[in-house]
């Protein structure tokens, strides 16, 4: 059953990178590892498809870390990793708060996101992949739509820097439920870290994620058909 699992979620991966034209021979991708089970889910499966994919194509990993992180060993454990999978890692420690801007979600990550792009550009990496999947794709879009007034999320791909860097989501098609899953039954090092920043913004992420669980109990395949949705964008029927 879990071997069953494991290739499901293989598939899954796969479609996404041919159904997006994620990547090609040659590729040198920076993957971003936080040490949540959507990253280490991102970093596995993208080494396991080397071994499937009629091309090759490098991989780099990179934590950064702003403090967050209670148990020191942890880098230990996350090297450990790193060192199985043969894979070339580099690890940035910084400071939040030494930033004259307010300390809060989207700070954090433009910050995280600025470290990632200015290493991918020093290794001459021509895409950055991050493990967000259909559930943060979905989430995204609500938030967008209820706080913003737009209609937006996260693109499986985005090119950046004038083309000279692309954005990839590889798991765009699978859910955080399945990454739990993967996670433990392949004894990734996953790690817990609370947010010493947690702001209303997060909250707000936090009850449109627990909504979602809500109406899943009512309609199971809810968060696939909004994702399902965002591609089949009837603009004629738009204000």
């Amino acid at each position: 059953m879990d071997k069953k699992f494991i290739s499901y979620l293989l598939r899954k991966v796969g479609k996404a990178l041919g159904d997006y034209n994620m990547l090609s021979e040659g590729d040198k991708v920076l993957i971003g590892v936080s040490g949540g089970k959507d990253s280490l889910t991102l970093l596995d499966t993208m080494v396991l498809k080397k071994r499937f994919l009629p091309f090759s194509y490098d991989i780099f990993v990179v934590n950064v870390d702003f403090g967050f992180y209670k148990d020191e060993s942890y880098f230990e454990r996350l090297e450990e990793f790193f060192k199985k999978l043969s894979v070339n890692y580099y690890f940035i420690k910084g400071e939040l708060s030494n930033s004259k801007k307010e300390i809060n979600c989207f700070w954090c990550s433009w910050n995280r996101r600025k470290e990632i792009f200015l290493l991918a550009k020093k290794l001459n990496c021509n895409k950055v992949a991050l493990g967000h999947t259909l559930d943060d794709v979905v989430i995204t879009f609500l938030m967008n739509l209820f706080y913003h007034g737009e209609i937006s999320t996260m693109p499986p791909i985005l090119k950046m820097f004038s083309g000279e860097i692309t954005l990839i989501r590889p798991l765009v098609y699978v859910t955080s439920q399945e990454t739990k899953k993967y996670a433990e039954y392949k004894n990734l090092p996953v790690i817990d870290f609370e947010c010493p920043y947690y702001n209303k913004k997060f909250r707000q992420r936090e009850y449109l994620k627990n909504l979602l669980e809500e109406l899943e109990k009512f309609w199971p395949n809810i968060k696939k058909n909004i994702f399902n949705s965002l591609k089949k964008v009837k603009q004629e029927y738009l204000v």
